[in-house]
């Protein structure tokens, strides 16, 4: 069978229980993050919801409930952009062992002017790549003493075709702000490769995978109230845009696969079946600027000096 074919069959209606395992959804209270956690929690897991807004995260749970009775989800407070807050939302977890991480949440600006955090990092790269980075640095720990763990990463068929400036991390010149969060998923996608080969190398059970969620709107993605209510009228105007892109609910399929699905490898990337962009989740070949393992390796160097993390030094 080829490498680029999925290994197993696999319905994205039926999954497989997953009772006793706890996961954390960075960015589930919207959005695809939303729908990976819902799907998840259908499972039989313990779903953590992390991010920045209780209220937003309050109504996620009331949703997921409604629609997964007896659901295990609960939140904790996590602010990607802000370093110094990161250590207080990792200690939220323990003493739990922590069986995946999805890293989801990702915020994308339309336009000008640029924005920084409060560490003096550009808003998008700090929270899409460096907040991911300094997180999976502190819950590295958790990680290696659940066995078979996962770290699953969200990037974008948008990086594919950007490439990466190492001597411009920041955007400080020319900035673009939809080359830019190209650019900060592509960072995210070559730290999920990167990641998964220093586990290789340190001989850890835990599971490094990169996907994409390919092309979803709002208009195509059903309502889940108090979360978000599509209207007809976005409905309708959403109808043809159905041939060639997905809703959320959808787009979550590569993200849940990443987690369950005992056939996944570290180092693969999953993203939609049909050009990438919809359809079932289906393994997709690294090649590019994502197979660029020197281009990676020195990302994390970049990474670790921005963030004063390095998941590097739990790998032992």
């Amino acid at each position: 069978m080829s490498s680029l074919h999925s290994p197993a069959l696999w319905d994205v209606r039926r999954l497989p229980r997953a009772d006793g395992k706890n996961v954390l959804v960075t960015g589930g209270n919207a959005g695809i993050g939303y729908f990976v956690a819902e799907q998840l929690a259908g499972t039989g897991a313990t779903v953590i919801l992390a991010g920045r807004d209780t209220a937003k995260a309050q109504a996620a749970q009331v949703s997921i409930r409604a629609r997964v009775p007896g659901a295990h989800v609960r939140h904790i407070r996590l602010d990607l952009a802000d370093l110094s807050s990161l250590q207080a939302s990792a200690d939220a977890l323990r003493p739990q062992r922590l069986d995946a991480v999805v890293c989801n949440a990702g915020v994308l600006l339309d336009q000008p002017p640029r924005r920084e955090t409060r560490d003096g990092n550009e808003l998008m790269f700090a929270t899409n790549h460096l907040g991911h980075f300094a997180l999976i640095s502190l819950l590295t720990p958790l990680l290696m003493a659940t066995p078979g763990s996962r770290v699953v990463t969200t990037g974008s068929f948008t990086a594919k075709s950007e490439s990466l400036d190492l001597d411009d991390l920041q955007s400080t010149r020319d900035y673009r702000p939809k080359r830019t969060y190209a650019r900060s998923k592509l960072a995210q996608m070559l730290f999920g490769f990167e990641l998964d080969r220093r586990l290789r190398a340190a001989g850890s059970t835990t599971l490094s995978v990169i996907i994409h969620p390919g092309g979803a709107l709002d208009s195509l993605t059903p309502s889940r109230p108090p979360v978000r209510v599509r209207t007809r009228g976005e409905r309708l105007r959403g109808l043809p845009a159905g041939l060639l892109l997905q809703g959320k609910e959808a787009a979550a399929w590569p993200a849940v696969r990443a987690v369950l699905d005992p056939s996944v490898r570290g180092g693969q990337l999953w993203g939609p079946r049909v050009f990438g962009i919809r359809g079932l989740p289906a393994l997709e070949p690294v090649q590019g600027h994502l197979a660029d393992t020197v281009l990676a390796a020195r990302l994390w160097t970049a990474s670790a000096g921005l963030t004063g993390l390095d998941p590097s030094t739990n790998l032992t």
